[in-house]
């Protein structure tokens, strides 16, 4: 992949991040993998496909609607395969279990994207967020004031 071209998917990659889910049916290969740790303590395999990554999106959009990802670093890119890291910021509107922050909680956390890409698509995605940071933030686990 050329960096033109990784530079246009990872705009797309963001904005899909950031709410534009049809942009997903653009981007995304029909068999797309998904390597993550989830919430859920899955490995990311259910989120697979189109409409998986959709899913996937939305879910954490549920958790934080006004959620912004950008990138800091990146694109990298190696062959087919394009790396980014990125920030999210945005306000906690509840729903996590154990969290013991407010509704309405500023959060920011961390990631790391690698998109394996397959005729201008992505083919596999490996998912790793600083999910221990965000958790901290909302403070799950802690004791309710």
């Amino acid at each position: 992949m050329n960096r033109d071209a990784a530079n246009e998917l990872v705009t797309k990659w963001v904005a899909m991040w950031n709410g534009e889910d049809a942009i997903a049916e653009t981007i995304i290969d029909v068999d797309n993998r998904v390597h993550a740790a989830m919430f859920d303590g899955g490995d990311g395999s259910a989120a697979g496909g189109v409409s998986g990554m959709q899913d996937l999106v939305a879910q954490m959009r549920s958790l934080m609607a006004d959620l912004v990802f950008s990138v800091e670093v990146g694109p990298i890119v190696d062959g087919d395969h394009v790396v980014v890291r990125w920030v999210a910021a945005g306000h906690y509107g509840g729903g996590v279990p154990g969290a013991a922050a407010p509704v309405g909680t500023a959060v920011s956390f961390h990631g790391t994207d690698i998109l394996r890409i397959a005729e201008d698509r992505v083919a596999e995605y490996w998912l790793n967020a600083d999910t221990l940071d965000l958790m901290t933030q909302l403070r799950v686990g802690a004791s309710r004031p």
